[in-house]
């Protein structure tokens, strides 16, 4: 293979923003992938179509998964509520917008694609310092599931070192770094959508954990967040 190919998790969030840029620098050439899983915060796909061309991507596929129909999270079920003005310091407490083993099914389906492109590294946006406190963005989880996706795929067991890379280049990083690095690779945060409870026209609500987190890494970073909030 001659040329780098990679494959995005794209949520179209300031996190995957970024990675995308990342490996667009390392000179991959970049397929992301979306999942439209029943997600309450629709737009951010409209969001991650904005990113991928942003980012001249090859190509941006999108995914239909009815996680809605399995539930059991604030972003998939309408009847729970997202929490609001309380971004938890305890890792062991995880909260109601945790979506059930979501990681696990998007880094299955982003290798399966590699494979089909015969791609070697997937890049998540993944982050366990300013975070939620969800189980499948900690380092030793992206370690299990890189073992497990190279024993059981084709390429994995075929190639004598282990064929699957799973990137994750923020995940040590607090959120200010990671939009001062956005900032010098020219991501325009503008164009993404981080919130988990937008209004009927998209708007961010402000309150929620994304927002939260996104908001401090601005105001950390000494920079205005570029976009329109509720209220």
């Amino acid at each position: 293979m001659s040329e780098k190919k990679a494959v995005i998790l794209l949520s179209g969030g300031l996190d995957s923003a970024t990675v995308g840029a990342i490996a667009r620098q390392q000179g991959y050439r970049l397929y992301c992938l979306s999942f439209d899983y029943g997600q309450r915060h629709y737009c951010e796909l409209e969001a991650a179509s904005r990113v991928a061309r942003s980012l001249s991507a090859v190509r941006h596929l999108t995914l239909r998964l009815d996680l809605n129909l399995i539930g059991g999270s604030s972003l998939t079920d309408q009847k729970l509520s997202v929490p609001r003005n309380k971004v938890s310091a305890d890792e062991s407490e995880i909260p109601i917008t945790y979506v059930p083993a979501r990681n696990t099914i998007f880094i299955a389906h982003a290798v399966a694609w590699a494979e089909t492109l015969e791609a070697r590294d997937v890049f998540l946006g993944v982050n366990a310092i300013d975070y939620s406190g969800y189980p499948d963005c900690r380092p030793d989880f992206i370690q299990a599931m890189e073992r497990a996706v190279n024993l059981g795929t084709k390429l994995g067991v075929n190639e004598k070192a282990p064929y699957f890379r799973l990137h994750t280049p923020l995940i040590e990083l607090h959120k200010d770094e990671i939009i001062q690095l956005g900032i010098k690779l020219g991501v325009d945060y503008g164009l993404t959508h981080s919130c988990y409870d937008p209004d009927d026209q998209g708007k961010p609500c402000g309150q929620c954990d994304s927002c939260c987190l996104r908001l401090r890494g601005f105001a950390v970073a000494g920079l205005d967040d570029p976009l329109d909030y509720q209220g």
